[in-house]
């Protein structure tokens, strides 16, 4: 399996193992099968449940084959959507855990995203036969849409060369919260830890609060405090820091 080096915007850099052929295509798979499914589903409620189908006798071809396109519609965006709200990622590549990411830092804008939509047309021509040949020989395992976009598509399951330095202890079934953590270095996270640790000790909650708010600004985070305490905001960090970054106990 090849990696790939990303520079993340503290000047870090982290080697992540790109995803397989095998991976992301059964991501593919698993988001085909979401998009059947929908299809199934949105033709049901309308020829079965509403009983339209009577409608499209009245019409001409053209003004019917533009009702199944508008029926079908969020199939055909379906990868743009989600990868821009889930951050790089399908239902499919969620299961799969894989990740589309800049080639040149760690998260990919809409505009990319667009792009690998807009080349989707050509990488699933041919039955999927370019997009295929072009992960094969690219040395990232890139098809059209990634090389014209700079991006790539990542494997969230293996352990990340950096220097082990802050160690927290995270289950293997570990869901992670902020991926904004992955902009903070080493050095970031040692100063945190060491920080929070001694306010734990005595119970400094003035240095947790500045630590919290520190945190939210570097990375640009909003935290509901309804549903997350300040210590916990902290913990979770440093959990989802070394869950990205790969250290282990």
């Amino acid at each position: 399996m090849s990696q790939i080096a990303i520079n993340t915007s503290q000047n870090v850099n982290i080697n992540f193992n790109t995803a397989g052929v095998g991976e992301r295509m059964l991501a593919f798979m698993l988001d085909l099968l979401i998009k059947v499914a929908y299809g199934f589903c949105i033709f049901y409620l309308f020829f079965n449940i509403l009983d339209l189908g009577h409608l499209l006798d009245e019409l001409d071809s053209w003004s019917t084959r533009a009702v199944y396109i508008i029926l079908l519609f969020p199939t055909f965006i379906y990868p743009l959507v989600l990868e821009s709200l889930m951050e790089g990622q399908t239902p499919g590549k969620k299961i799969m855990k894989i990740r589309v990411v800049k080639i040149d830092g760690y998260q990919a804008g809409f505009g990319d995203y667009m792009i690998r939509w807009v080349f989707r047309i050509i990488d699933t021509t041919f039955l999927g036969i370019i997009g295929l040949i072009s992960m094969i020989v690219s040395k990232n395992n890139q098809r059209l849409g990634d090389i014209a976009s700079g991006t790539a598509v990542i494997s969230l399951k293996n352990n990340i060369n950096i220097s082990h330095t802050i160690l927290e202890h995270i289950k293997d079934d570990y869901i992670p919260t902020f991926p904004q953590v992955i902009g903070l270095s080493d050095n970031d996270m040692r100063i945190i830890k060491d920080n929070y640790i001694k306010a734990i000790r005595v119970d400094d909650r003035q240095i947790i609060s500045k630590l919290s708010d520190k945190i939210k600004n570097i990375l640009k985070l909003e935290v509901d405090p309804t549903k997350m305490t300040e210590r916990q905001f902290i913990g979770i960090v440093i959990k989802d820091y070394n869950y990205y970054t790969g250290k282990e106990n």
